[in-house]
C-alpha cells in the first residue's frame, strides 16, 4: 500500500501567528555583545535570588538599528532587551540550553508586565539546573517585583 497523506495541519495558523507576534522575543531584543554585557556588570543593579540574579539596567537612549536591518531611520519604541547567562557550571549544554530557553519563555511572556524600558540580564546559578520552569518563573517575578520593573 502507498503512504497515506495526512491533513495539512496548517488551518488557521496565520490567526495564531499574528497572536503570538506581539509577544514575540526576537533576536534584536536581546543582548547579545560582550560591551553591552560589561556595561550591565558596571553599572546594573543586581538582585540575587538562589537560582537566579537578575540585573537591571534603565535604557539608554532610544537606539537606532544597524544599517540594513530593514528599518533603517525609525526608533525603536520599546527599547526593552534582556540577556541570558549560562556558565558551564551550570552543566551539560543541554542542560544550559533548556535554562536558557526557559528563561527567555519567562522573559517574553512578562514583557507586557514590565514598567518602562530597561535591560535585563538574567544569570542562572547552578541551582537552576534543577529548578522546573514554575519555580525559575516565581524567582524571575520576585526578582523582578524587589527591582522595581513590574507594573502595578
Amino acid at each position: 500500500m502507498g503512504r497515506q497523506r495526512r491533513p495539512s495541519r496548517n488551518r488557521g495558523s496565520r490567526v495564531r501567528w499574528n497572536m503570538t507576534r506581539a509577544l514575540s522575543f526576537p533576536k534584536s531584543r536581546r543582548l547579545t555583545r560582550s560591551s553591552e554585557f560589561e556595561r550591565m556588570r558596571k553599572e546594573g543593579r543586581s538582585q540575587r535570588g538562589a537560582s537566579l540574579i537578575l540585573s537591571v539596567l534603565p535604557a539608554p537612549e532610544p537606539f537606532l538599528p544597524a544599517r540594513g536591518g530593514g528599518s533603517a531611520g525609525r526608533m525603536d519604541r520599546n527599547p526593552l532587551r534582556a540577556g541570558f547567562v549560562t556558565s558551564k557550571r551550570i552543566g551539560s549544554a543541554v542542560v544550559r540550553n533548556r535554562v536558557r530557553r526557559r528563561l527567555r519563555e519567562i522573559v517574553r511572556k512578562h514583557q507586557p508586565d514590565l514598567a518602562g524600558n530597561f535591560w535585563i540580564v538574567t544569570i542562572a546559578r547552578p541551582k537552576a539546573a534543577r529548578a522546573t520552569y514554575r519555580e525559575l518563573a516565581d524567582e524571575w517575578l520576585r526578582l523582578a517585583k524587589r527591582a522595581s520593573i513590574l507594573a502595578a
